[in-house]
């Protein structure tokens, strides 16, 4: 009787061994001294909800690489977590009455059994949730550290605010368009007493510290470097006509100082005020400002928006030259970025020569293009480059590049300015007017001030039985019984802080908390950090690199001050994902183009969804999903099923290993060993689809070794079949667990080793020599591995194609390069 060949069935296999690794825990990760060890950390999820096809493009990244580097012996820790405090909770209480607490819960077991089913390699017992009180009692403890260390503050600041999500945004949530990058609705601005951390102390450090990021992308670096702004220049004061006193600007074009014509103030500065009401222009100012009202600081900023503003009826001196110039507020003018005042040159500066044409104020050329004459009659924008100096007194002829140190060493010689470093980034503002966060550890007394909970009272807890109050605003300031306190310093009646901390604090340290998730008195065991940090593979989106990754550096260097680690970069090497588009778009449900994992888990399997996720294309870039091709990767998985099983298994006992080392035999064992080699290089290098053509070209090579009528060696059906299944295991584990198994082997196929292959094997036994005539390329011939010049000589004279181009002509010279190329030189 003929036996049936078995099928490769996804379900049976999937469930099978996602049972016996839920039981097992086979990736648990244990301190071993004795072992080099890798992190390997992909971005932990928001649970909206079931896992989308971005958590598999980015956690089937990280998988490759911790199931190889396990496999090549390293000791590998992949944990997984859940960022889940933030507003979409808040939301979805406000459109479907549910708790923030239980619609989040919810969507950790959806999100969990979605990552279970995919396979992933991960240490579940270390799994964590930012909203639970053993995890944000270290938040906590880490704000109470900032606090003590000075490091964070409160004060009153024009802060974003969203009027949907009724809470203030730091800038780096509020999109390029102005827009709540939650909600999408028209960020605003207000005056409101806010907590900050005070990042700007550690500006240059964050600077300098690139240089130890090699293995981070350039754009990465990029970006981060923009944000933090650094600029050289000079803090230049004006004497305030009125009363004397001194208004300080920054500037980078100290150079300009002599084409000064009028003055500005943000509207939000508070000598605004003072000027408006003693020279009758309140009204005015009013009025100014509520047309503000309805813009946020990018359309203010924007180089398109009208420029506006209001004069103020005084006047400040220019410290170089004396000359007497008008006050005004504009809109364009920011009060939280330099000091909120800006002296104005409108021939060179862009934004200040329209003001200047609106008002029709003076335009004064102090800086000329070599070669040129420019006129401010005739100007129809600003010049902003480099030039020669002009009516500019003693600096008059000077280039501007080396003018502008020059005035600067004038400006400290007069006492009117000085030589100044400047940086774009602002303190992080970490309050949220919101329910679900991390309550901030502060409690104000009419007697004590601002006092600091006592660390062995956190953690402060999130009472879980408040319900949202009218309009979707937080409940905390309408609960006395969370608000109401006793001060811990006086014992008398206090007031609890109501906000809660920006989600990106918890985000900021939870790669510490996954090397001890259980330790109840310290946020992290210093041993077992010692041994796991820094993480050597951190896995994420692009749309991360200033927000998350800025504020986890400033952490780990707020640590590394502490004393409680000895490291100063949180992330060794760091690879962004491109996102997975569907018809050219990105995916959403108000375009009904999303794309469900669990679906294609159902029909097609898991290792399915893995393999072609990673054969897509680079995995920096975005790729368009296409059903054809994550059905093309299904096949080959049946293939390479029927490979090991109807191929491979019944010739371990035909053959000879007599002869394994010539012919065929010697053909694949070469390739079996130059795709170990190429494989390898490939997942090293994050070139996950050439890596996955690789195998699919050895399994190519496997089945025309073991056609019907080949004679074959058992010994190199074995190391074939065997390699193809071992490397194979990190970009398929289910099935290549399961081929393990049915080859006989008893330990699992990702705790075996990685294959090594041989330098002398994994060369091809056959080159292609390109022959030209006269530089033109006229045939391409099969030579064996090393031949000699000479034999490449008369392979390429010996050439029929080649010999129709040299007939009844005189060959000048022949040369050759070596294993590549023979030119026939002829007249």
């Amino acid at each position: 009787m003929i036996k049936t060949p078995e099928e490769y069935e996804h379900r049976q296999i999937e469930s099978k061994w996602r049972k016996r690794w839920d039981e097992e825990n086979p990736y648990e990760a244990v301190v071993d001294e004795g072992r080099e060890k890798r992190y390997i950390l992909a971005m932990y999820p928001y649970p909206s909800g079931k896992a989308h096809m971005g958590h598999v493009a980015c956690y089937t990244l990280g998988d490759v690489i911790a199931r190889y580097y396990l496999s090549k012996g390293y000791n590998v820790l992949n944990p997984m977590g859940y960022d889940a405090f933030g507003l979409p909770a808040e939301n979805a209480a406000i459109s479907g009455g549910i708790h923030p607490s239980e619609w989040t819960r919810n969507n950790i077991g959806l999100i969990r059994e979605d990552l279970k089913r995919l396979g992933y390699a991960y240490d579940w017992s270390r799994e964590l949730s930012t909203c639970e009180p053993q995890y944000y009692k270290w938040t906590q403890w880490f704000f109470l550290k900032m606090f003590e260390r000075g490091l964070a503050y409160k004060t009153d600041a024009v802060a974003n605010w969203c009027p949907s999500c009724g809470t203030v945004l730091a800038n780096e949530q509020v999109l390029s368009d102005g827009t709540c990058e939650r909600c999408e609705t028209g960020v605003q601005t207000k005056w409101i007493n806010q907590w900050f951390f005070k990042i700007t102390d550690y500006a240059e450090r964050l600077l300098d510290d690139m240089k130890l990021l090699e293995g981070w992308p350039e754009r990465v670096l990029t970006m981060q470097e923009n944000w933090i702004g650094k600029s050289h220049g000079a803090e230049v004061g004006f004497e305030l006509e009125s009363t004397k006193e001194r208004i300080g600007i920054y500037t980078t074009r100290p150079d300009t100082l002599y084409g000064v014509t009028f003055f500005l103030l943000a509207p939000e500065h508070p000598l605004v005020d003072r000027l408006a009401e003693e020279n009758g222009k309140t009204g005015e100012v009013d009025e100014f400002r509520r047309i503000l009202q309805g813009t946020n600081r990018f359309e203010r900023t924007s180089l398109e928006v009208e420029k506006t503003g209001v004069f103020l009826g005084d006047y400040v001196i220019n410290p170089v030259n004396g000359e007497r110039v008008p006050v005004y507020t504009a809109n364009f003018v920011l009060y939280e970025y330099g000091t909120g005042a800006v002296m104005a040159v409108p021939a060179h500066d862009q934004r200040d020569f329209e003001f200047a044409r609106k008002y029709d104020l003076p335009i004064k050329v102090v800086v000329q293009p070599s070669g040129e004459t420019l006129v401010p009659e005739r100007m129809t924008a600003a010049y902003e480059d480099a030039g020669v100096m002009v009516d500019s007194g003693g600096f008059t002829g000077m280039e501007s590049e080396p003018g502008k140190e020059k005035v600067c060493e004038y400006l400290e010689q007069e006492g009117a300015g000085k030589r100044a470093v400047n940086y774009k980034i602002r303190d992080w503002l970490v309050s949220r007017q919101r329910y679900w966060g991390a309550p901030i550890p502060i409690i104000y007394c009419d007697k004590c001030g601002i006092v600091p909970v006592p660390e062995e009272d956190l953690p402060v807890i999130l009472p879980e039985d408040l319900r949202l109050a009218e309009g979707g605003k937080s409940p905390l300031p309408f609960s006395e019984s969370f608000y109401g306190v006793q001060c811990p310093r006086c014992e008398g009646e206090a007031r609890r802080e109501t906000d809660t901390m920006d989600t990106f604090v918890d985000s900021s340290w939870y790669y510490f908390r996954y090397a001890s998730p259980h330790d109840d008195s310290m946020p992290f065991d210093l041993d077992e950090a010692r041994y796991w940090l820094p993480v050597d593979q951190y896995i994420g989106g692009i749309e991360h690199a200033i927000l998350h990754l800025m504020y986890s550096r400033f952490f780990t260097k707020v640590l590394f001050d502490m004393g409680l680690i000895d490291f100063t970069e949180p992330f060794t090497r760091l690879l962004c994902q491109g996102m997975i588009t569907k018809d050219g778009a990105k995916m959403s449900k108000s375009k009904g183009n999303v794309v469900s994992p669990g679906e294609y888990m159902d029909k097609l399997g898991a290792d399915t969804l893995h393999l072609y996720i990673l054969f897509m294309g680079p995995p920096e870039i975005s790729k368009d999903w296409n059903d054809r091709g994550v059905e093309g990767a299904h096949r080959f998985l049946g293939r390479v099923w029927r490979m090991v099983l109807d191929r491979c298994l019944p010739r371990l006992n035909e053959g000879s290993d007599a002869d394994c080392g010539r012919g065929a035999h010697l053909e694949m064992r070469s390739l079996t060993h130059m795709t170990i080699k190429n494989v390898t290089r490939d997942i090293e290098q994050y070139a996950f689809n050439t890596a996955v053509s690789f195998i699919m070209e050895l399994v190519n090579g496997i089945y025309e070794y073991t056609g019907e009528d080949a004679v074959t060696s058992p010994m190199v059906v074995r190391e074939a079949m065997e390699t193809a299944i071992k490397i194979l295991s990190p970009f398929a584990p289910y099935i290549t667990e399961e081929l393990w198994e049915k080859i006989g082997r008893k330990e699992s196929v990702h705790k075996e080793p990685w294959p090594e292959y041989d330098e002398n094997l994994a060369k091809p036994l056959e080159i292609t020599v390109v022959v030209q005539v006269n530089g033109k390329v006229r045939d391409k011939i099969a030579a064996p591995a090393g031949v000699h010049e000479e034999e490449m000589k008369a392979l390429a004279l010996g050439s029929e194609s080649v010999r129709k181009h040299t007939a009844d002509k005189e060959i000048k010279k022949v040369i050759v390069v070596p294993g590549k190329l023979v030119n026939i030189v002829v007249q």
